[in-house]
């Protein structure tokens, strides 16, 4: 039988500090966004910097854990799978949005407390509430 496989690695810097939410059912999840950024010649041989934008969601003590120790500008290593969910907006169109499922980490800065720089827990995080556990944003889901 043939398997697919769905992993995402970042390094990259936090834009702003994380989101901690709580769902209906009291779940802990966090949302936040890091930048990725790399460097090239462009064919006339200027160095044009380019920074992509991730949207990561992580879930139950793990989220509590991110949102407790990252802070705009941190560090950070980001390991886990993408997703894509769809919702209706306010207006009744369909949203799409894909995200980065945190399922491990590390700090990767020295800068303030926790921020070790050495390998945080994570590893034994339960899997995402499922769909019915998630509430939903007047536009955007979380």
């Amino acid at each position: 039988m043939s398997y697919g496989l769905n992993k995402v690695m970042l390094i990259g810097h936090l834009g702003a500090d994380p989101e901690l939410r709580y769902t209906e059912g009291n779940v802990p999840v966090a949302n936040f966004n890091i930048a990725t950024n790399e460097s090239y010649k462009d064919q006339n041989g200027n160095l044009v910097d380019r920074t992509e934008w991730h949207r990561i969601v992580a879930w139950r003590k793990l989220a509590e854990v991110l949102a407790e120790y990252l802070k705009k500008g941190s560090k950070v290593y980001i390991e886990g799978k993408l997703q894509t969910r769809s919702w209706d907006d306010k207006d009744g169109n369909k949203r799409y949005m894909t995200e980065v499922v945190v399922n491990d980490f590390m700090f990767l800065d020295s800068r303030g407390a926790g921020n070790s720089g050495s390998p945080a827990p994570g590893g034994d995080i339960p899997p995402p509430a499922p769909e019915s556990d998630k509430k939903e944003d007047e536009d955007l889901p979380f």
